[in-house]
């Protein structure tokens, strides 16, 4: 009977270890469940915060991008192109005011815009290389008044006003013949968070030029601007903004790779994430008053455009690893940036 009684035991036991085990989950998978669980809730939480945050700045990272083409900066300006340093540093104060953040050409076409939230990008282009815009002192620092000195001024006023800026660089080399010296301009621009682009050896108009001609006007100075400065330019500014007769000629070719060719105007850039963005043919804004074709085309006219109609200016979410925008923009979306999306 004991021996019965036992055995009777040992079976029910069996019986309930066998029973637990088939219905009972083990720890590790519940755990595992658990865990997964917890990423969503907290992925989902991280994204409604996203949305909120978003939705709080009105952020619209499908508006438009105001790229501001300069040239010299002189004391006494010769042509419209030209600026001198007080119409540059009211030009710098009245971005500021408005709560642009200089971003640079090659961080724009690849979708690199990493501002603080509610603010608006902006490029500030130099075609030409000219020694007004940079030119290192006996000591290594920038010249009082020139284009580099000023915006640097400016930004350090103003925190958060980054100085930074695209430097279209042909031969002239910012007046600059001997190798050692054109090297150490380069160099100092890039360590400096410059933006080195290409603008043609000779600054001739590429319209109606052969394959041949174009690709050796692109391609020998850019070569000589990664030679001294181990910089291999992202972004072309093509010369009287004419593009050649293929316009990928001046994206693609021997020794080069662009991605983005701007051009000399007259209205803001789509944003990169937008249909609307053309990287072949970006448009710039010359910098000058409401006077004569600039009383709608130029730099004041379209910041006041911008100001008067916000719903159409980009406005940083503060991430840059998410697009933000109203959902009714949906359909301006680049599919390439859908994984960025969020629409609130």
């Amino acid at each position: 009977m004991r021996l019965r009684f036992l055995g009777g035991l040992g079976v029910l036991a069996a019986a309930t270890i066998l029973t637990t085990g088939c219905d009972s989950p083990p720890a590790d998978t519940v755990k595992m469940a658990d865990s997964k669980a917890d990423a969503a809730a907290k992925a989902k939480a991280s994204k409604a915060a996203k949305v909120q945050r978003a939705a709080a700045v009105k952020a619209n990272e499908l508006g438009q991008i105001p790229v501001l083409m300069f040239h010299r900066i002189v004391e006494k300006p010769a042509t419209t192109d030209d600026r001198s340093p007080a119409q540059f540093r009211a030009d710098l104060e009245r971005l500021v005011r408005e709560g642009y953040v200089p971003i640079t050409a090659a961080e724009m076409v690849a979708g690199k815009i990493d501002i603080p939230a509610g603010k608006h990008p902006v490029v500030l282009t130099f075609d030409d290389s000219s020694p007004s815009q940079l030119t290192l002192n006996e000591v290594g620092v920038p010249q009082k008044d020139t284009a580099v000195a000023i915006l640097k001024e400016v930004a350090a006023k103003h925190p958060g006003f980054r100085p930074v800026a695209t430097m279209y660089i042909t031969r002239d080399m910012f007046g600059k013949t001997v190798r050692e010296e054109q090297a150490q301009t380069l160099q100092w621009l890039k360590d400096n968070g410059f933006d080195l682009g290409n603008h043609t050896r000779d600054h001739i108009n590429l319209r109606g030029r052969s394959q041949k001609e174009v690709e050796e006007q692109i391609s020998t100075i850019g070569k000589q601007i990664t030679s001294l400065s181990g910089v291999k330019p992202t972004t072309i500014a093509l010369p009287y903004g004419n593009q050649p007769k293929n316009k990928n000629w001046a994206l693609h070719g021997p020794g080069y790779h662009h991605d983005g060719a701007f051009l000399a105007g007259y209205t803001p850039s789509a944003a990169p994430f937008s249909k609307a963005f053309e990287p072949a043919g970006i448009p710039r804004i010359k910098v000058m008053e409401k006077k004569g074709d600039c009383s709608q085309f130029c730099s004041e006219a379209w910041l006041d455009w911008l100001n008067k109609n916000q719903d159409m200016r980009y406005v940083s979410d503060g991430d840059p690893r998410t697009v933000a925008y109203p959902k009714f923009k949906n359909p301006y979306l680049r599919k390439t940036f859908a994984t960025w999306a969020l629409p609130y």
